[in-house]
């Protein structure tokens, strides 16, 4: 009894420390699109995480593909970051909201940092674009090329159903059937606020429900060494 209560102790103490560590360092795994799913023809603020750099190196930029079939990208200022729209052809060119049919699209936007970010510190980047009305059912792949000081780390692998993970998933969103509630009309701000709040809040409780993950499991831990320390002690007496 002496040696197996100290040795719960430390295992559970050990456990704990697991869980407090991992719980943040999962919610960061991978570079990941927030919605993973949105309403065909709406207009969307896609927003992009990222946590880490390539494998502990510092990130120093990052270029985002945009899926043939989305002809116009805004990208939002992220202080800290310069941005640059990439135009190329269109191989078939479609009509905009508004009406008109160019013939050129952004096909990718890159944010190169002004500072490069450590590794292990977060930041996001936000896109506002409409999703095809015709793309009801399809899954819109964005694929993430990550440049670091050391290296680089290409977010472009398909998710396959029915097959495990790959190493480097590309940031892919369902598209989902249009509901009144969508939002088709050009500069619908209420939606794109609302899609907005939808991403921040996301976002925030992962980062809440990770950081509960690792308190839950310290204390856990804490209370267990407890509960074993007065047990020897009492058992000594």
């Amino acid at each position: 009894m002496k040696l197996s209560t100290p040795l719960f102790a430390a295992t559970t103490l050990a456990g704990a420390t697991l869980l407090a560590l991992s719980a943040p360092l999962a919610a960061s795994a991978h570079v990941e699109v927030d919605p993973s799913s949105t309403a065909a023809g709406s207009y969307s603020l896609l927003t992009f995480s990222l946590g880490h750099g390539c494998d502990g190196s510092a990130t120093t930029g990052i270029t985002i593909d945009i899926p043939e079939t989305i002809t116009s990208v805004t990208p939002t200022v992220n202080p800290g970051w310069d941005i640059d729209k990439v135009t190329v052809d269109q191989a078939a060119p479609t009509e905009d909201a508004e009406g008109e049919t160019p013939a050129t699209r952004v096909g990718q936007v890159s944010y190169t940092a002004q500072s490069p970010l450590a590794d292990g510190l977060r930041t996001t980047f936000v896109l506002s674009l409409q999703i095809p009305e015709d793309a009801v059912g399809e899954t819109l792949a964005f694929p993430v090329l990550q440049s670091c000081e050391v290296g680089e780390t290409d977010w472009s692998e398909a998710v396959v159903e029915g097959e495990d993970e790959p190493a480097h998933p590309a940031p892919a969103l369902t598209v989902t059937a249009a509901t009144a509630e969508s939002g088709h009309g050009h500069g619908d701000a209420d939606v794109i606020a609302a899609d907005a709040a939808a991403s921040t809040e996301t976002t925030a409780t992962d980062d809440v429900l990770a950081r509960i993950l690792g308190i839950g499991g310290l204390v856990v831990g804490a209370v267990g060494l407890v509960v074993a320390l007065a047990s020897r002690r009492k058992t000594a007496a």
